[in-house]
């Protein structure tokens, strides 16, 4: 009865197709032995079916028993599908594109899918009896009119395939587009990609529009993004001269990258202004504007240190030189007394006050790469940059750390003046430099007669100890609340709160 059985075909195919889905159970995640499985299984098939006269590969033979028929058909779809996951599990196996993972599985899906297409084809061919032709005829009718109804969404799927095998752009990365549509790429899916704008807008582009545009990745190969910007100004003093002090800009920002270096190159000159332009990198595209404004903040505070003048755009009438008739016209014409008048920081005093100050004021001048104070000493006067470029340096365990750099109308020696604390670095004169000095004694005189200035004094130390915390670690920080250090320096100079708005 058993040898019966075991001899009868159903059983033996019943057996065979128990010990494949065992063989894939236990060892169907490693690939190696799931090819070995699929193959034993496909060729134990093939063999079990020829011993009993069944031809996959044929439709026409005729069996009048039914329960027969039906085995027959299952037998051959078995192996037809069988033979599909052989060539799937070689096309997984060994069909593999180094470095480019998602293009290389996206290869595979389709492969794999045309495996499994071909296999269903043939399941209707030979087990139904059905003619393929007939029906890739008629379905071609019917693919050509759904193709047309769905043009437009078939477009975007297959641009997105294409997208997805080029890889223009991936999500995180900043785009720009051709019609002016830029942002960061925040989604992209089988019909479209979506862009996050400056505006915190979600821009949704079809994929279609997308593979025909062309677009500028900023954020490719690296997340490093390069900054142009043009000015104008007078040519009042020889192109070369004009050049050193558009480099002495750039070389006095905090916002841009050093390496590689920038670069000012003169693209026009005319009797009426010389063109400049400069070009420089920032290490995220977010920096761009914060760099933007920085510089054009040095270029006006270094051309009006140099003597330059900005110049009008073409075809505009030119407008008389208010600012340099005013300071001509001022009764208080002196380098100290424009330079106070220009820094935000003296603002609040009196033009008595800043004639005051002005004639106690010491100018000084330091050649290129001169110490003009070391780390850990403590300086007892309030410097003043009047042109140039001052570098503040900090080594720490045999590290060397840039602080901060200075241009013309910003200020130094704060901490010592006011709290008698040492410099956090060393203060070196990065280009020639002219300062001016402000001695504590005379310092401490106008606060007493402005307290504004020493609320003003420790808001700066505050942002300067701050901008430090975020560059070393490791050392221990002054407190840097502003409150704090406005009561600390009132304290110490006795200056009472000022009753005037």
């Amino acid at each position: 009865m058993i040898e019966q059985i075991l001899k009868d075909p159903i059983a033996q195919f019943c057996l065979l197709v128990l010990a494949g889905l065992v063989l894939r159970l236990t060892f169907g995640k490693n690939p190696r032995f799931r090819l070995a499985a699929n193959l034993m299984f496909f060729a134990i098939l093939t063999i079990l079916l020829l011993s009993h006269r069944i031809e996959p590969y044929a439709s026409d033979m005729t069996v009048d028993d039914t329960s027969r028929r039906v085995f027959i058909g299952i037998a051959k779809t078995v192996w037809w599908i069988g033979g599909a996951m052989v060539l799937v599990s070689c096309v997984r196996l060994f069909l593999i594109l180094e470095r480019k993972p998602r293009e290389g599985r996206l290869l595979q899906d389709l492969i794999v899918g045309v495996i499994y297409l071909g296999a269903g084809l043939s399941v209707i061919a030979y087990v139904f009896s059905v003619p393929v032709g007939t029906l890739i005829a008629t379905s071609g009718v019917f693919a050509i009119v759904l193709g047309l109804a769905l043009q437009s969404t078939l477009n975007d799927v297959f641009s997105g395939i294409a997208l997805n095998l080029g890889r223009p752009y991936t999500v995180g990365d900043w785009i720009v587009l051709d019609d002016g549509v830029q942002g960061r790429v925040v989604e992209t899916n089988w019909r479209s990609t979506h862009l996050l704008n400056g505006m915190n807008d979600v821009v949704i582009v079809p994929n279609s529009s997308l593979a025909k545009a062309r677009l500028i990745n900023q954020t490719s190969p690296d997340e490093v993004h390069g900054v142009t910007l043009s000015i104008r100004l007078q040519p009042t003093k020889p192109p070369a001269a004009i050049e050193e002090t558009m480099r002495t800009v750039l070389l006095s920002s905090n916002a841009i990258m050093k390496s590689p270096p920038p670069s000012v190159t003169i693209i026009g000159l005319n009797s009426q202004a010389i063109e400049i332009e400069l070009s420089f990198r920032v290490s995220g595209i977010a920096k761009a504007a914060t760099a933007k404004n920085e510089i054009y903040d040095l270029i006006f505070r270094h051309a009006r240190a140099t003597g330059l003048q900005l110049a009008d755009t073409p075809g505009t009438p030119r407008a008389a030189d208010g600012d340099a008739a005013q300071e001509r016209a001022s009764p208080h014409p002196g380098t100290p007394w424009r330079l106070l008048n220009s820094i935000p920081l003296f603002s609040t005093l009196t033009e008595d006050e800043k004639e005051a100050l002005a004639t106690s004021m010491t100018r000084l001048t330091f050649r290129k790469d001169a110490i003009i104070a070391a780390q850990d000493t403590a300086l007892t006067s309030l410097m003043v940059v009047r042109s140039g470029v001052v570098i503040i340096e900090r080594v720490e365990h045999d590290r060397k750390i840039e602080l901060t750099r200075l241009a013309p109308g910003d200020c130094f020696g704060e901490r010592g003046v006011l709290m008698g604390a040492v410099e956090r670095g060393t203060i070196r004169a990065l280009t020639f430099v002219v300062g001016y000095e402000i001695a504590k004694e005379h310092l401490a005189a106008v606060m007493h007669d402005r307290p504004a200035l020493a609320d003003e004094l420790g808001l700066l130390l505050s942002r300067r100890i701050e901008t430090e915390k975020h560059l070393f670690e490791g050392t221990a920080a002054d407190n840097g609340h502003p409150n704090s250090l406005t009561a600390r320096i009132r304290h110490l100079f006795q200056i009472q709160h000022d009753p005037r708005p």
